[in-house]
């Protein structure tokens, strides 16, 4: 009896399997393929990103390669033009490769006395949320060191104001620079604590206290 009782239940498991099977054999199959299409659609995309990457940076190089040839200085035209190059590549190119083609061509066209356009680079990349938090640091503060006197002191001040934190490796020269810009309105005390900040600070790399200090030796004389 119990040999005849094992044989129904394994006959109803095998009847309900099957049905399971009818009702959701379908489904299981979709998600199967539905897997290996998500397998290959990344796969696809992580090759498509290599190639896009490989292809910028060719392009990168062939901008950039005659800047760096140690033969000889561009002439301010070569320059210039070598920078109008990079901000139209950087128009289409992936993140990393349009920041710094921006910052080399603001690098650019800073050296050949046109800060305007290299101001408007670095606000640029300053404000692209896309690019990495130290290159936007670093565009911010040449921004502040270039445009001091020129830009209106609040707006170089928002600019510094995230930097300042203590956490921020930039924070001495933010400091630095917001010390600048008091001096710049005339405020000499609090421009002088400022410095004195700096200076008292050990974590600030060493040349960058010693300019503090120097101030400061100024400003008491």
């Amino acid at each position: 009896m119990v040999d005849i009782l094992d044989e129904v239940a394994e006959d109803l498991r095998h009847e309900r399997a099957m049905r399971l099977a009818k009702r959701y054999g379908v489904l299981l199959i979709l998600a199967a393929v539905l897997v290996l299409v998500g397998v290959a659609g990344q796969e696809y995309w992580q090759a498509h990103q290599k190639k896009l990457a490989d292809k910028a940076a060719t392009q990168y190089l062939a901008i950039t390669q005659p800047v760096d040839e140690p033969s000889g200085q561009l002439t301010p035209d070569e320059a210039k033009d070598a920078a109008k190059q990079l901000v139209g590549f950087a128009a289409n190119a992936p993140e990393t490769y349009k920041t710094m083609a921006r910052m080399r061509a603001a690098a650019l066209y800073a050296n050949t006395g046109d800060t305007a356009q290299a101001a408007e680079l670095w606000t640029r990349v300053g404000a692209d949320e896309a690019a990495s938090p130290l290159m936007r640091d670093v565009a911010n503060l040449l921004f502040a060191q270039h445009e001091l006197g020129t830009a209106k002191d609040s707006d170089i001040l928002a600019r510094l104001q995230p930097m300042l934190q203590a956490k921020n490796p930039y924070h001495g020269l933010a400091r630095e620079m917001q010390a600048m810009v008091y001096l710049n309105e005339g405020n000499k005390a609090m421009a002088k604590s400022l410095f004195t900040q700096v200076q008292d600070d050990p974590t600030v790399p060493q040349g960058t206290r010693s300019r503090a200090r120097a101030m400061l030796a100024k400003l008491n004389g």
